[in-house]
């Protein structure tokens, strides 16, 4: 059978025709502009049962593409307008869809449907695990971490995930984001006060005597559990 108009398929593996590519197919007078032929002919159908509307594409004069509207009409719908044109080109076309919808609809045609439907949906599963896969070995690694960490550990963690960060990135990265106090001092590298009232870091305390005999205090910050979940999430939505 030689093919008028393309046929389609949904993801519903519904036949679907272009009204751009019909409104070609029956030879509609150049005066007839596309939008008027379609709106004249859409009122005696329904939209979003019928037909939707979609983009579609075309090279103008100076070979740059072009978006412009177009509608995926059903075969019945198609079969429709082509009736009422009332014209030999729209017998042809209508006869044209009916033997198109008979080999649409024998039994091998519909088991090649059902394949080609059922591996689209296996290739989309394959695809969101593939995707998500990182984002689970994130969520096991933290979900049951209840305790803090170096942030040269979250490096690492983050590395081994994917993630391509080391230490000194890490630590530069936290201060340019404000997670970290930037400004050279004594409190340089500790946690902002916006990061402590989000509950990403604590500080840990250590106290030694050193050579000199004196008593020093050491401040380390540490990423609590939720910290490495934001964290860790931060960085995947920016992956």
């Amino acid at each position: 059978m030689e093919e008028i108009i393309k046929i389609n398929q949904n993801d519903q593996g519904e036949a679907q025709v272009s009204a751009r590519e019909l409104y070609q197919a029956l030879e509609v007078k150049k005066s007839y502009r596309f939008s008027q032929w379609f709106e004249t002919n859409a009122k005696q159908l329904i939209e979003n049962e019928d037909f939707t509307s979609v983009d579609a594409t075309t090279v103008v004069n100076n070979g740059a593409i072009k978006t412009i509207q177009d509608y995926s009409l059903t075969v019945d719908a198609a079969k429709q307008i082509a009736l009422m044109s009332g014209t030999e080109k729209g017998k042809q076309v209508r006869m044209y869809f009916i033997q198109v919808e008979k080999a649409w609809n024998s039994p091998d045609q519909i088991m090649a449907r059902a394949l080609t439907i059922a591996q689209m949906k296996l290739d989309h599963k394959d695809n969101l695990i593939a995707e998500m896969k990182p984002k689970a070995l994130f969520a096991d690694a933290v979900s049951a971490s209840q305790t803090s960490i170096l942030v040269g550990e979250l490096a690492k963690l983050l590395k081994q995930n994917g993630i391509d960060t080391g230490a000194n990135r890490l630590f530069t990265w936290l201060r340019e984001n404000g997670y970290l106090i930037r400004r050279k001092g004594t409190d340089y590298n500790m946690p902002t006060q916006k990061s402590m009232e989000m509950g990403l870091f604590e500080i840990k305390e250590h106290n030694h005597i050193n050579s000199n005999g004196v008593n020093v205090t050491t401040k380390t910050p540490k990423v609590t559990g939720k910290g490495q979940q934001y964290f860790i999430n931060k960085f995947l939505q920016a992956a």
